[in-house]
């Protein structure tokens, strides 16, 4: 597959937006060319919008009205950068305008839906205006996917990124920090709360938000309930002895409840090189082997394993090792991106659509202007038949004051997207 130009759309907030980050720096080790709409920026000022105290209904319009306005930001993005994919994580603030916008200009776009679609439901929505929709569960999934017009579903589970989560050593202040015999990081789901009262008397720490007024486990709590960055994340794994990953549910009448979909915590803590005792999901099949995680069916079971793996450290680095081959050889994002891109090639007609490449012409400018190009492109370290577009990309890049080239090369670009509009 061709290099290609990806405009990656972050949300404002949420369990999607550092998975964004692994994905555009994924895409970037690939060699392609990647742009990321920064939504956080506009976060603050969206939530400002809460302060003003205005009726529920005004409130309702004046949020669907920021909202458009940063859709028509992408929409801008798109004409300047002009992407091959328009790649949107869950949560990103396209509307249905922009989303047909970008349909009826052709540009292809795609949106990674990493949440659980029993519960977040506003994908029925959204699903059929994208090109390429990404899940990360299977049936019935895809089929009610295609009933509501979208037939490109794709499974595309959730990964690691082999850049950061990585084994680490930890300084020994940092280890008394992160460190205990068992950890828990995530947010405090109901589920969560009753399992992890059975474990009050163990060495064990519960990292995340959303734990305010439970008061068995208040003082398990650390950093007061602050939400714990991805690099304090990865110390955590690395210093834990046993890290507990028990998936998510609204729920506390079953506290497993042998779902479907794999969370990141799974790839990231094996990447890492960290042991994990982990619930046992239907969709573990075809991901890991049974030597590769240590699971759990019940709570009563999770205790026994805590107590025999906490007196047997030799058997879990079988499991770390196991598991960590298999994460890096399988489950990195760079494999997910490589899945994306060859799913949307077998699906999208003519795409990518062909560029026009900077040797096509060079041969046809004066000496002295060739000469000059070709001193360019070396030093954007660029090849001769880099496209045109991707040669105005590297331009616009540089920092400082712009060449009489830099500017020609500019105005060329400028003028040539008004040809096309006028067309």
């Amino acid at each position: 597959m061709e290099k290609l130009r990806i405009l990656v759309v972050l949300p404002l907030y949420g369990g999607s937006l550092p998975i964004g980050r692994y994905v555009a720096s994924a895409l970037q080790e690939e060699g392609h060319l990647v742009e990321v709409f920064e939504s956080p920026e506009f976060n603050s000022a969206y939530n400002s919008l809460k302060n003003l105290k205005v009726t529920a209904d005004r409130l309702d319009y004046l949020q669907n009205s920021f909202l458009n306005v940063v859709s028509q930001s992408v929409l801008a993005k798109v004409e300047t950068f002009e992407p091959d994919m328009v790649l949107a994580m869950a949560q990103a603030p396209l509307n249905h305008q922009a989303l047909k916008r970008l349909r009826r200009d052709g540009v292809t776009t795609a949106m990674w839906f990493v949440e659980d679609f029993r519960l977040f439901t506003y994908w029925k929505s959204f699903a059929p205006f994208y090109d390429i929709f990404a899940v990360i569960q299977k049936e019935p999934f895809l089929s009610e996917l295609a009933e509501i017009g979208q037939p490109n579903g794709l499974y595309l589970p959730l990964a690691a990124d082999q850049n950061f989560h990585k084994p680490l050593e930890l300084t020994s202040i940092e280890k008394r920090k992160f460190g205990s015999d068992v950890s828990f990081m995530g947010a405090g789901y109901a589920n969560r709360r009753v399992a992890f009262r059975e474990l009050v008397n163990h060495d064990f720490k519960i990292w995340g938000t959303e734990w305010d007024d439970d008061h068995v486990l208040e003082r398990l709590v650390q950093m007061k309930g602050a939400r714990v960055s991805p690099e304090e994340c990865v110390k955590i794994f690395n210093a834990t002895k046993i890290n507990l990953n028990l998936h998510s549910s609204v729920q506390a009448k079953e506290l497993v409840t042998f779902g479907d979909f794999i969370n990141p915590r799974t790839f990231e803590l094996a990447a890492c090189g960290a042991f994990q005792l982990v619930d046992k999901r239907t969709l573990f099949d075809g991901a890991f082997e049974d030597d590769e995680l240590a699971t759990f069916s019940s709570i009563e079971e999770l205790l026994e394993k805590i107590d025999y793996y906490l007196n047997n450290p030799e058997e879990c680095k079988a499991f770390i090792q196991k598991g960590r081959e298999r994460v890096l050889k399988d489950h990195t994002y760079t494999a997910r991106m490589r899945t994306l891109i060859d799913f949307t090639a077998s699906r999208m007609k003519d795409w990518p659509r062909p560029r026009n490449q900077a040797s096509d012409f060079l041969n046809e400018l004066p000496v002295e202007l060739q000469k000059k190009i070709r001193d360019l492109l070396g030093r954007l370290s660029l090849p001769e038949n880099v496209s045109f577009e991707d040669l105005v990309w590297a331009v616009r890049q540089q920092q400082g004051v712009l060449s009489e080239l830099d500017t020609a090369i500019l105005f060329l670009d400028e003028w040539q997207k008004m040809y096309k509009k006028r067309s």
